[in-house]
């Protein structure tokens, strides 16, 4: 590529001559970068294709801006960009000598490359550039694995990561120009945060879903993107229709326990590949497999997995009808509600539980050696029938597990009951998730 080609695309990424769009701010991981950068070390970004990565990396950018850096110190790279071609590292050591050649940076630079997985073998010069100190690299990327056990050996620990993941509800809220200031606005508005709640169990919560009223469509797009960029191109995958079949039945099937040899004759291929495909999903953010809990790792291993999915919008466009199975999809937020605070805590694991009479408690919280607590999560409790059944379950766990309390998460109902000097929290979804 010729260098006023490059300049070309560039301008459209950077800066330089124009205000770029950076969307709705999100405060959350904005001050969690910033405080990242204080470290000098190369920060990996990464989360599902369409989680907002970008546009966070741009108001990280504009940031830095506001806070004194010269335009001409960040130059952002987009590796999708279809005009780029032959990505490699020539062309990326060609972009960036173009840059210093046309912006002629005085001080520090800051380097956003997004979707760095284009580019083969992009691990040393990120890594040539960061040790000579030429730059701060921030980089972006929508696979799990390439961002995670290559970068712990190619980047030889010199680096900090953040996962972006969809819209949290409070972030949702954020979005829809609501916003809570404190308890009492929580109170005061039961009606509101419920109905927000509906849309955010049918819609999902990818940020340019939530702005935009054509929701299906869009879901749908993104659908069909992970599946050929993610999946089928990059994994050079040969049973198209195999895959698709696998993923539409997990996403059928969410917040259910499944195992690979027992979907071995529904789909006419071998365990190990079901297994190898369902790798590429959680690579990918798109879906997560829960393991039972036990103090022995074998036992864990030879389980059935809970089946989970990134959002509950790709769910319910993909799988199931929403309406009939508010349930599992209530399982499934709160799947994600835990799931984000375990990327903000390395120590903190989760499982659910079972026993050998199949009695189930749907999450299990632990952090280092220490159980945090039990969760049931039930959509509606009016039948006392239901209500006797998941306390049933929780009691026989927590007698199990030497605790004291367990939570039961549900539509509406709040209050506490004891039972045998052991407490069981009823708690409200709607109010939960705005915590």
């Amino acid at each position: 590529m010729q260098k006023e080609e490059i300049l070309k695309i560039l301008d459209d990424w950077n800066f330089w001559k124009k205000d770029l769009e950076t969307g709705v701010k999100r405060n959350f991981y904005l001050e969690k970068l910033k405080k990242l950068l204080l470290n000098e070390q190369i920060i990996v970004i990464t989360g599902a294709r369409r989680s907002g990565k970008s546009f966070i990396m741009r108001q990280l950018a504009k940031d830095l801006m506001e806070n004194g850096v010269n335009k001409n110190q960040i130059l952002m790279i987009n590796f999708e960009d279809p005009r780029f071609s032959e990505l490699n590292t020539a062309l990326l050591q060609k972009i960036y000598e173009t840059y210093l050649e046309f912006l002629s940076p005085k001080e520090k630079q800051y380097i956003f490359l997004d979707e760095i997985q284009e580019i083969e073998k992009w691990e040393k010069w990120v890594l040539t550039t960061q040790e000579l100190k030429k730059a701060q690299i921030i980089l972006s990327g929508s696979n799990a694995k390439l961002l995670s056990r290559e970068l712990s050996t190619l980047l030889s620990g010199r680096h900090l990561d953040l996962i972006v993941f969809p819209l949290s509800f409070k972030e949702f809220l954020e979005f829809r120009n609501f916003k809570i200031q404190d308890q009492l606005d929580i109170i005061s508005n039961k009606i509101k945060i419920n109905n927000f709640l509906k849309d955010y169990f049918e819609n999902g919560s990818f940020p340019k879903v939530v702005l935009k009223e054509n929701k299906k469509e869009i879901l749908l797009a993104y659908f069909n993107d992970l599946l050929e960029k993610d999946l089928i191109k990059r994994y050079k995958i040969r049973k198209e229709e195999k895959l698709k079949e696998v993923l539409k039945f997990y996403f059928s099937n969410n917040s259910s326990l499944i195992t690979f040899n027992s979907l071995e004759k529904s789909f006419e291929i071998s365990a190990d590949t079901i297994e190898k495909f369902s790798g590429y999903f959680e690579n990918i953010y798109l879906l997560f497999f829960l393991k039972r809990f036990s103090f022995k790792v074998k036992e864990q291993e030879k389980s059935p997995r809970k089946v989970y999915g990134l959002d509950t919008g790709l769910i319910n466009v993909i799988g199931f009808k929403f309406s009939q199975n508010l349930g599992r999809i209530a399982e499934n937020i709160v799947f994600l509600k835990f799931l984000r605070e375990k990327s903000q805590n390395s120590n903190l694991e989760i499982f659910y539980w079972k026993d050998e009479q199949h009695r189930e408690v749907d999450f299990l919280i632990k952090e280092k050696n220490a159980i945090k607590g039990i969760y049931q999560v039930c959509w509606d409790l009016t039948e006392q029938k239901t209500k006797d059944r998941e306390i049933k379950s929780l009691l026989k766990a927590m007698e199990e597990l030497n605790l004291k309390q367990g939570f039961v998460i549900n539509e509406d109902f709040e209050g506490e009951e004891e039972i045998k000097n052991k407490k069981i929290k009823f708690l409200s979804l709607w109010k939960w998730m705005t915590e």
